[in-house]
């Protein structure tokens, strides 16, 4: 039996799965987020820790048999978040989470002080990622930062207070702007134009390696054997991408949750940073994984819906499973700015070709559309520097749409599949992960493919149709952004 834990963002999954990589029991815990300013979005540490231990007492007390058999356990978790501990191990301050966005400026101030930061990191400075949010916290609270002994992510404070000890898998590392992803290691250069060294890290494994062991309190309390293995483990999508199988080069599933993220499986390094497209280490030695990433992707029908007060569902209907020319409304999906390709936080939605015959099922459908488009954008930034993607999974909350699925086929003019999903994509991988560092077992054994539900092929004719729109729409961002 192996255990995956999500130290999610505004909650932390645990799931059990057997050696068959059945899915045998799932808890989860909520979290919250502190918003003390504007632009800041932060975590106690502390609160991860407590909400994982109750899920796991969860499942310890509904599946005690199962939940005694545990071998292996995997973690997963938001990435890039800044948890920052002194010498005695503990928290000097809130973590500063994925999602805060005070540390724009320190992005400058680090990309002049490193001008190799894209090379060697393979990413934009963004605020999102972590060492920007040191800079910050050096200009800022530099009694604090003076303190710092270690800097962890935070399935790796998790892992801390699970075993004792520090450590980081490659994937997670990738977001920090420390490591040198093409080497899988920390780089010197990059940690000094943070101020920090080398001691300030924790120590590297890949995301199937043994890291720790659980320790004999925790095993105790759980009804655990004395020797259960942590596996590194990975960060969020990463974790996916090893819960759909993605451990082959050319691997590609895109993802329509409340954000969008195409993700791609590379056996090099292929950074493309220009495009803001990220690049970083998979969860498997010798696999890297390119990501695109648009902020409104379900969160787009989402905010029609709202708007309209109307469920999801009943403004789709309308619509069926196709439909054969494009809508004659374009949206552009910007709700929250985009990351791939613009990089740009200021960019907005926007309705455009609005007439006084336009229907609701038009602007439904450009809202489909709309993100099709964008998704395009993000296939042909990937494409800047690997082969292009030839067929891709489709995931999350937007796959079930079959329409959805159908219009993504035709505009990005690959095939589409629908494939079984859980509400638990992370945890899944975190299992498996947790299943290879006990076992030494063979990823293609332990992390196969879900099943396909269905496939969705282009369509020549609506192919020709959407390439013609989607000409079109590329003129709006820069066209509205003036």
């Amino acid at each position: 039996m192996f255990l995956g834990l999500d130290v999610g963002t505004s909650g932390v999954k645990a799931v059990l799965e057997d050696e068959t990589g059945a899915l045998i029991a799932s808890a989860s815990r909520p979290l919250a987020l502190s918003h003390p300013q504007p632009l800041w979005s932060e975590q106690n540490p502390d609160h991860w820790v407590e909400a994982v231990i109750g899920a796991v007492d969860d499942l310890a007390r509904e599946r005690p048999r199962e939940t005694s058999a545990v071998r292996g356990i995997g973690l997963s978790g938001q990435m890039h978040g800044a948890t920052l501990l002194g010498r005695d191990g503990r928290p000097l301050r809130p973590a500063i989470l994925w999602n805060d966005g005070r540390s724009q400026a320190e992005c400058a101030e680090l990309e002049r002080r490193c001008p190799e930061l894209h090379t060697i990191a393979g990413n934009l400075a963004m605020p999102g990622f972590t060492a920007p949010k040191l800079v910050w916290v050096a200009k800022h609270e530099p009694k604090i930062f003076a303190e710092v002994a270690t800097v962890l992510l935070p399935k790796a404070y998790v892992r801390y207070r699970l075993s004792g000890e520090m450590v980081e898998d490659m994937s997670d590392a990738a977001g920090t702007l420390w490591l040198d992803v093409g080497a899988r290691r920390w780089s010197e250069e990059l940690l000094a134009a943070t101020g920090l060294g080398l001691d300030h890290m924790p120590r590297l494994v890949e995301g199937n390696e043994r890291s720790a062991v659980l320790s004999p309190e925790l095993a105790r309390r759980w009804g655990m054997g004395a020797d259960v293995v942590i596996a590194g483990g990975a960060g969020d999508n990463a974790a996916s991408a090893i819960g759909l199988g993605a451990i082959r080069p050319g691997d590609a599933f895109l993802s329509l949750g409340t954000s969008g993220v195409l993700f791609r499986v590379t056996d090099r390094f292929a950074p493309a940073p220009e495009a803001a497209v990220h690049a970083f280490c998979h969860a498997l030695g010798g696999l890297w994984h390119q990501m695109g990433v648009m902020l409104s992707a379900a969160a787009s029908l989402a905010w029609l819906a709202r708007i309209l007060e109307t469920p999801e569902a009943a403004l789709l209907a309308p619509l069926g499973t196709r439909v054969e020319r494009p809508s004659p409304v374009q949206f552009l999906p910007y709700l929250d700015g985009e990351r791939t390709p613009h990089n740009d936080a200021h960019a907005a939605g926007a309705f455009v070709g609005l007439r006084s015959a336009a229907g609701r099922g038009d602007l439904v459908q450009a809202v489909l559309e709309g993100v099709a488009f964008a998704s395009r954008d993000m296939f042909a930034a990937l494409a800047r520097s690997a082969q292009p993607i030839k067929e891709l999974d489709l995931v999350g909350g937007g796959s079930r749409s079959l329409l959805w699925a159908q219009i993504m086929a035709d505009v990005l003019g690959v095939t589409v599949h629908r494939v079984e999903e859980g509400e638990v994509g992370a945890a899944i991988g975190a299992a498996r992960l947790g299943h290879l560092a006990a076992t030494g077992a063979a990823p293609a054994d332990v992390c196969r493919k879900p099943q396909r539900l269905q496939s969705f092929e282009p369509r020549a004719t609506q192919r020709a149709a959407y390439d013609a729109a989607y000409a079109q729409w590329r003129k709006l961002y820069p066209a509205l952004k003036e």
